[in-house]
């Protein structure tokens, strides 16, 4: 059993963390394979084989592609290689959050493309993903973490420890600004 940065307490599984929420308490407890069969199964994965990383594109195109007409090309990028590393948050093994993390420099990940998909926003799991791509680039001796906020999500990076470093920057999608987080 492994307690991650934020309290919450899960199972790790070779890359894996399982959790479950009580939806009652509003709590997360720890589940097995066993139970995962019930309300809320939620599972954050390294996605580190093929199958995984399908998670990942998934939930991106059905919640930003889609949605802002951002085409294949514009969404998938030079960042997405087979040695990217991406997190995916399950439920009942359906993906439906994720993230991607490159490195910048020898101190310093970006963390981008962090999406949920929409019927599962405002109950954390925007939160979860993001301590999850913290605590590997952590693993991974990085003592920064960068995001790309869009203009609009930028009280959310704020919420979770990250400071504004430069101007909002027209993308080729979205208006962005840079914030970083010591680790």
């Amino acid at each position: 059993m492994t307690e991650g940065t934020d309290g919450r307490r899960g199972e790790r599984k070779n890359h894996l963390l399982i959790l479950r929420r009580d939806h009652m308490s509003e709590r997360n407890v720890r589940t097995t394979d066993q139970d995962r069969k019930e309300d809320s199964d939620l599972v954050i994965l390294r996605a580190t084989e093929t199958w995984q990383q399908a998670g990942a594109y998934y939930v991106r195109i059905q919640a930003m592609a889609r949605k802002h007409h951002i085409t294949l090309r514009q969404e998938f990028d030079e960042h997405d290689r087979p040695d990217t590393k991406y997190i995916v948050v399950t439920d009942h093994d359906f993906p439906i959050a994720t993230a991607r993390m490159y490195p910048l420099d020898r101190e310093s990940m970006m963390i981008g493309r962090v999406v949920v998909l929409p019927e599962y926003r405002h109950r954390g799991i925007g939160t979860m993903v993001m301590k999850a791509c913290e605590e590997w680039a952590g693993e991974m001796h990085f003592t920064k973490t960068v995001v790309e906020s869009r203009d609009n999500k930028v009280a959310f990076y704020e919420q979770i420890g990250y400071e504004i470093r430069g101007e909002a920057v027209d993308g080729e999608t979205f208006r962005c600004i840079r914030m970083v987080k010591e680790l």
